[in-house]
Protein backbone atom coordinates (compact mmCIF):
# COMPACT_ATOMS: atom_id res chain seq x y z
CA UNK A 1 0.00 0.00 0.00
CA UNK A 2 1.89 3.54 -1.28
CA UNK A 3 1.44 5.93 1.39
CA UNK A 4 2.48 9.52 2.17
CA UNK A 5 3.62 9.90 5.47
CA UNK A 6 3.33 13.52 7.87
CA UNK A 7 3.42 14.01 11.13
CA UNK A 8 -0.38 12.60 11.81
CA UNK A 9 -1.44 11.07 8.88
CA UNK A 10 -0.90 8.26 6.10
CA UNK A 11 -2.46 9.22 2.20
CA UNK A 12 -2.67 6.79 -0.07
CA UNK A 13 -1.11 7.58 -3.49
CA UNK A 14 0.41 6.41 -6.25
CA UNK A 15 3.88 8.50 -6.37
CA UNK A 16 7.19 6.85 -5.68
CA UNK A 17 9.88 8.11 -3.86
CA UNK A 18 13.53 6.54 -2.94
CA UNK A 19 13.30 7.24 0.49
CA UNK A 20 16.88 8.29 0.09
CA UNK A 21 15.74 12.36 -0.61
CA UNK A 22 16.27 12.15 -4.16
CA UNK A 23 15.06 10.02 -6.99
CA UNK A 24 15.58 6.59 -7.59
CA UNK A 25 17.26 5.61 -10.98
CA UNK A 26 15.47 2.87 -12.68
CA UNK A 27 17.15 0.13 -15.41
CA UNK A 28 20.52 2.21 -15.23
CA UNK A 29 23.75 0.64 -14.33
CA UNK A 30 24.33 3.93 -12.00
CA UNK A 31 21.99 2.34 -9.63
CA UNK A 32 24.87 0.29 -8.67
CA UNK A 33 26.45 4.12 -8.34
CA UNK A 34 24.60 5.56 -5.68
CA UNK A 35 24.86 5.45 -1.96
CA UNK A 36 21.72 2.48 -1.92
CA UNK A 37 23.44 0.60 -4.65
CA UNK A 38 27.15 0.56 -2.83
CA UNK A 39 25.47 -0.44 0.30
CA UNK A 40 23.71 -3.20 -1.48
CA UNK A 41 27.18 -3.91 -3.12
CA UNK A 42 28.42 -3.75 0.72
CA UNK A 43 25.59 -6.51 1.48
CA UNK A 44 26.10 -8.71 -0.62
CA UNK A 45 29.98 -8.96 -0.63
CA UNK A 46 30.06 -9.52 3.01
CA UNK A 47 27.52 -12.13 3.13
CA UNK A 48 29.42 -13.92 0.30
CA UNK A 49 32.62 -13.68 2.09
CA UNK A 50 30.82 -14.87 5.50
CA UNK A 51 29.57 -18.23 4.28
CA UNK A 52 32.40 -18.46 2.00
CA UNK A 53 35.01 -18.85 4.92
CA UNK A 54 32.25 -20.93 6.62
CA UNK A 55 31.81 -23.98 3.77
CA UNK A 56 36.04 -23.31 3.10
CA UNK A 57 36.60 -24.94 6.45
CA UNK A 58 33.23 -27.00 7.06
CA UNK A 59 33.11 -24.63 9.95
CA UNK A 60 29.10 -25.24 10.47
CA UNK A 61 27.69 -28.29 11.92
CA UNK A 62 25.06 -28.33 14.07
CA UNK A 63 21.86 -26.94 13.82
CA UNK A 64 23.69 -23.36 15.33
CA UNK A 65 26.13 -23.64 12.17
CA UNK A 66 23.46 -24.43 9.99
CA UNK A 67 21.39 -21.62 11.36
CA UNK A 68 24.20 -19.45 10.29
CA UNK A 69 25.22 -20.52 6.84
CA UNK A 70 21.13 -20.02 5.80
CA UNK A 71 21.49 -16.85 7.25
CA UNK A 72 24.33 -15.72 5.12
CA UNK A 73 23.34 -17.49 1.79
CA UNK A 74 20.01 -16.37 2.13
CA UNK A 75 20.28 -12.83 2.64
CA UNK A 76 23.15 -13.09 0.04
CA UNK A 77 20.95 -14.61 -2.98
CA UNK A 78 17.99 -12.32 -2.23
CA UNK A 79 20.75 -9.35 -2.24
CA UNK A 80 21.56 -10.29 -5.05
CA UNK A 81 18.23 -10.46 -6.71
CA UNK A 82 17.16 -7.05 -5.70
CA UNK A 83 20.25 -5.70 -7.19
CA UNK A 84 19.67 -7.42 -10.67
CA UNK A 85 16.21 -6.11 -10.50
CA UNK A 86 17.90 -2.56 -10.10
CA UNK A 87 20.19 -3.41 -12.51
CA UNK A 88 17.97 -3.90 -15.38
CA UNK A 89 15.18 -2.09 -14.32
CA UNK A 90 12.56 -4.94 -14.06
CA UNK A 91 10.64 -3.19 -10.79
CA UNK A 92 7.50 -3.26 -12.72
CA UNK A 93 7.73 -6.55 -13.66
CA UNK A 94 8.82 -8.10 -10.02
CA UNK A 95 5.72 -10.07 -8.94
CA UNK A 96 5.88 -8.20 -5.33
CA UNK A 97 5.16 -4.20 -4.49
CA UNK A 98 8.96 -2.91 -4.57
CA UNK A 99 7.93 0.14 -2.70
CA UNK A 100 7.65 -2.81 0.26
CA UNK A 101 9.53 -5.16 -0.79
CA UNK A 102 13.31 -4.09 -0.18
CA UNK A 103 13.13 -2.63 2.94
CA UNK A 104 11.12 -5.40 4.24
CA UNK A 105 13.80 -7.71 3.28
CA UNK A 106 16.28 -5.53 4.86
CA UNK A 107 15.00 -5.39 7.96
CA UNK A 108 14.45 -9.19 7.93
CA UNK A 109 18.05 -9.50 6.85
CA UNK A 110 18.88 -7.28 9.14
CA UNK A 111 17.87 -9.02 12.09
CA UNK A 112 18.74 -12.51 10.71
CA UNK A 113 22.64 -11.34 10.30
CA UNK A 114 22.52 -10.50 14.08
CA UNK A 115 20.79 -13.43 15.35
CA UNK A 116 23.88 -15.35 13.44
CA UNK A 117 26.26 -12.62 14.79
CA UNK A 118 25.19 -13.73 18.29
CA UNK A 119 24.63 -17.16 18.04
CA UNK A 120 27.62 -18.66 16.00
CA UNK A 121 30.60 -16.78 18.01
CA UNK A 122 28.50 -18.37 21.73
CA UNK A 123 27.30 -21.52 20.62
CA UNK A 124 30.24 -22.77 18.30
CA UNK A 125 32.99 -20.80 17.77
CA UNK A 126 34.02 -20.47 21.99
CA UNK A 127 34.27 -24.45 21.47
CA UNK A 128 37.02 -24.78 18.39
CA UNK A 129 39.97 -25.66 18.93
CA UNK A 130 42.82 -22.93 17.77
CA UNK A 131 43.64 -23.22 14.10
CA UNK A 132 42.68 -22.60 10.29
CA UNK A 133 39.14 -23.39 10.87
CA UNK A 134 38.75 -21.55 14.56
CA UNK A 135 40.10 -18.68 12.35
CA UNK A 136 37.63 -19.31 9.70
CA UNK A 137 34.92 -19.16 11.62
CA UNK A 138 35.72 -15.56 13.48
CA UNK A 139 36.51 -13.77 10.23
CA UNK A 140 32.96 -15.18 9.32
CA UNK A 141 31.47 -13.51 11.92
CA UNK A 142 33.39 -10.12 11.91
CA UNK A 143 31.91 -10.34 7.98
CA UNK A 144 28.51 -11.39 9.77
CA UNK A 145 28.61 -8.47 11.99
CA UNK A 146 29.14 -6.22 8.82
CA UNK A 147 26.47 -7.60 6.80
CA UNK A 148 24.16 -6.75 9.82
CA UNK A 149 25.53 -2.89 10.04
CA UNK A 150 24.91 -2.23 5.91
CA UNK A 151 21.10 -3.80 6.52
CA UNK A 152 20.48 -1.81 9.70
CA UNK A 153 21.65 1.12 7.52
CA UNK A 154 19.72 0.51 4.28
CA UNK A 155 16.48 0.13 6.79
CA UNK A 156 17.26 3.59 8.63
CA UNK A 157 18.20 5.05 4.83
CA UNK A 158 14.38 4.25 3.21
CA UNK A 159 12.09 4.26 6.14
CA UNK A 160 9.18 6.63 5.74
CA UNK A 161 9.80 10.17 6.77
CA UNK A 162 7.76 12.89 7.13
CA UNK A 163 6.07 14.24 3.61
CA UNK A 164 7.84 11.35 1.58
CA UNK A 165 5.65 9.27 -0.37
CA UNK A 166 6.96 5.50 -0.08
CA UNK A 167 5.02 2.12 0.69
CA UNK A 168 3.33 0.63 4.86
CA UNK A 169 6.36 -1.51 5.28
CA UNK A 170 8.40 1.46 5.28
CA UNK A 171 6.81 3.03 8.38
CA UNK A 172 7.40 2.22 11.77
CA UNK A 173 4.13 0.26 12.16
CA UNK A 174 5.66 -2.08 9.02
CA UNK A 175 8.78 -2.61 10.55
CA UNK A 176 7.29 -3.19 13.69
CA UNK A 177 5.75 -6.08 11.86
CA UNK A 178 8.84 -7.49 10.53
CA UNK A 179 10.06 -7.37 14.19
CA UNK A 180 6.96 -9.49 15.38
CA UNK A 181 7.09 -12.05 12.86
CA UNK A 182 10.92 -12.52 13.34
CA UNK A 183 10.95 -12.83 17.50
CA UNK A 184 7.96 -15.29 17.23
CA UNK A 185 9.50 -17.43 14.40
CA UNK A 186 13.00 -17.29 17.46
CA UNK A 187 10.34 -18.30 20.18
CA UNK A 188 8.63 -21.17 17.52
CA UNK A 189 12.58 -22.50 17.43
CA UNK A 190 12.77 -22.40 21.12
CA UNK A 191 9.60 -24.88 21.63
CA UNK A 192 10.41 -26.77 19.08
CA UNK A 193 10.23 -29.72 21.85
CA UNK A 194 6.64 -30.12 22.98
CA UNK A 195 7.34 -31.64 25.77
CA UNK A 196 8.36 -27.90 27.42
CA UNK A 197 4.15 -26.85 27.08
CA UNK A 198 2.42 -30.82 25.86
CA UNK A 199 1.72 -30.94 30.07
CA UNK A 200 -0.15 -27.90 30.64
CA UNK A 201 -3.26 -26.69 28.76
CA UNK A 202 -1.65 -22.89 29.71
CA UNK A 203 1.30 -23.75 27.60
CA UNK A 204 -0.44 -25.00 25.29
CA UNK A 205 -2.65 -21.74 25.33
CA UNK A 206 0.69 -19.51 24.96
CA UNK A 207 1.63 -21.83 21.74
CA UNK A 208 -1.29 -20.83 20.42
CA UNK A 209 -1.18 -17.01 21.31
CA UNK A 210 2.52 -17.76 19.37
CA UNK A 211 1.02 -18.86 16.40
CA UNK A 212 -2.68 -16.90 16.07
CA UNK A 213 -0.36 -13.47 16.22
CA UNK A 214 2.22 -14.78 13.76
CA UNK A 215 -0.16 -15.92 11.27
CA UNK A 216 -2.06 -12.66 11.43
CA UNK A 217 1.12 -9.85 11.38
CA UNK A 218 2.63 -12.59 8.19
CA UNK A 219 -1.08 -11.77 6.11
CA UNK A 220 -0.70 -8.19 7.11
CA UNK A 221 3.06 -8.24 5.81
CA UNK A 222 1.89 -10.57 2.36
CA UNK A 223 -0.90 -8.49 1.86
CA UNK A 224 1.23 -5.12 1.34
CA UNK A 225 3.92 -7.14 -0.44
CA UNK A 226 1.47 -8.65 -2.72
CA UNK A 227 -0.70 -5.02 -2.93
CA UNK A 228 -3.40 -6.95 -1.96
CA UNK A 229 -4.89 -4.86 0.90
CA UNK A 230 -8.40 -4.12 -0.90
CA UNK A 231 -9.51 -7.92 -0.80
CA UNK A 232 -9.84 -7.17 3.05
CA UNK A 233 -14.10 -6.94 3.75
CA UNK A 234 -12.68 -3.41 6.15
CA UNK A 235 -10.70 -1.10 5.55
CA UNK A 236 -7.01 -1.97 5.86
CA UNK A 237 -5.83 0.70 8.32
CA UNK A 238 -8.89 -0.66 10.78
CA UNK A 239 -7.41 -3.99 10.21
CA UNK A 240 -4.07 -2.78 11.55
CA UNK A 241 -5.50 -1.22 14.34
CA UNK A 242 -7.25 -4.47 15.16
CA UNK A 243 -4.63 -7.10 15.23
CA UNK A 244 -2.37 -4.53 16.89
CA UNK A 245 -4.98 -4.62 19.92
CA UNK A 246 -6.17 -8.07 19.97
CA UNK A 247 -2.32 -9.13 19.95
CA UNK A 248 -1.54 -6.68 22.89
CA UNK A 249 -4.29 -8.45 24.83
CA UNK A 250 -3.19 -12.18 23.64
CA UNK A 251 0.75 -11.51 24.41
CA UNK A 252 -0.53 -10.20 27.66
CA UNK A 253 -1.94 -13.18 28.79
CA UNK A 254 1.26 -15.47 27.71
CA UNK A 255 3.64 -13.10 29.09
CA UNK A 256 2.12 -13.83 32.41
CA UNK A 257 0.99 -17.24 31.63
CA UNK A 258 4.47 -19.15 30.34
CA UNK A 259 6.43 -17.61 33.50
CA UNK A 260 3.80 -18.67 35.61
CA UNK A 261 3.32 -22.22 34.61
CA UNK A 262 7.44 -22.60 33.82
CA UNK A 263 8.70 -21.30 36.79
CA UNK A 264 6.76 -21.62 39.74
CA UNK A 265 6.85 -24.70 41.95
CA UNK A 266 2.64 -24.57 42.41
CA UNK A 267 2.10 -24.93 38.93
CA UNK A 268 4.85 -27.80 37.99
CA UNK A 269 7.62 -25.23 37.43
CA UNK A 270 11.02 -25.02 37.96
CA UNK A 271 12.18 -22.19 39.27
CA UNK A 272 16.01 -23.25 39.34
CA UNK A 273 18.30 -23.72 36.35
CA UNK A 274 20.61 -26.12 38.69
CA UNK A 275 17.72 -28.61 39.11
CA UNK A 276 17.09 -29.10 35.67
CA UNK A 277 19.06 -32.44 34.72
CA UNK A 278 19.13 -31.13 30.97
CA UNK A 279 21.14 -28.27 32.24
CA UNK A 280 23.93 -30.20 33.69
CA UNK A 281 26.25 -30.44 31.70
CA UNK A 282 27.77 -27.87 29.23
CA UNK A 283 27.00 -29.58 25.24
CA UNK A 284 28.27 -27.29 22.20
CA UNK A 285 25.68 -26.58 19.79
CA UNK A 286 22.67 -27.90 22.93
CA UNK A 287 20.02 -25.28 24.66
CA UNK A 288 19.08 -26.56 27.70
CA UNK A 289 15.34 -26.95 28.41
CA UNK A 290 15.51 -24.57 31.51
CA UNK A 291 17.88 -22.38 28.99
CA UNK A 292 14.55 -22.30 26.38
CA UNK A 293 11.62 -21.65 28.59
CA UNK A 294 13.40 -18.67 30.28
CA UNK A 295 14.50 -17.48 26.27
CA UNK A 296 10.89 -17.94 25.43
CA UNK A 297 9.92 -15.18 28.69
CA UNK A 298 12.02 -12.99 27.49
CA UNK A 299 10.88 -12.62 23.88
CA UNK A 300 7.20 -12.89 25.09
CA UNK A 301 7.88 -9.89 26.67
CA UNK A 302 9.87 -8.31 23.49
CA UNK A 303 7.46 -8.97 21.31
CA UNK A 304 4.58 -7.68 23.73
CA UNK A 305 6.54 -4.35 23.64
CA UNK A 306 7.10 -4.37 20.12
CA UNK A 307 3.07 -4.90 19.42
CA UNK A 308 2.48 -2.11 22.02
CA UNK A 309 4.46 -0.24 19.90
CA UNK A 310 2.72 -0.73 16.97
CA UNK A 311 -0.90 -0.32 18.59
CA UNK A 312 0.68 3.31 19.57
CA UNK A 313 1.68 4.36 16.41
CA UNK A 314 -1.25 2.90 14.79
CA UNK A 315 -3.64 4.86 16.83
CA UNK A 316 -1.66 7.88 15.88
CA UNK A 317 -1.98 7.34 11.99
CA UNK A 318 -4.58 8.37 10.05
CA UNK A 319 -4.85 6.84 6.84
CA UNK A 320 -7.13 9.51 4.27
CA UNK A 321 -7.68 7.28 0.84
CA UNK A 322 -7.45 9.86 -2.33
Amino acid sequence: MPVTVTRTTVTTTMTTSSGLGSPTIVGSPRALTQPLGLLRLLQLVSTCVAFSLVASVGAWTGFMGNWSMFTWCFCFSVTLIILIVELCGLQTRFPLSWRNFPITFACYAALFCLSASIIYPTTYVQFMSHGRSRDHAIAATFFSCVACVAYATEVAWTRARPGEITGYMATVPGLLKVLETFVACIIFVFISSAHLYQHQPALEWCVAVYAICFILAAVAILLNLGECTNVLPIPFPSFLSGLALLSVLLYATALVLWPLYQFDEKYGGQPRRARDVSCGSRHNYYVCDWDRRLAVAILTAINLLAYVADLVYSAHLVFVKV
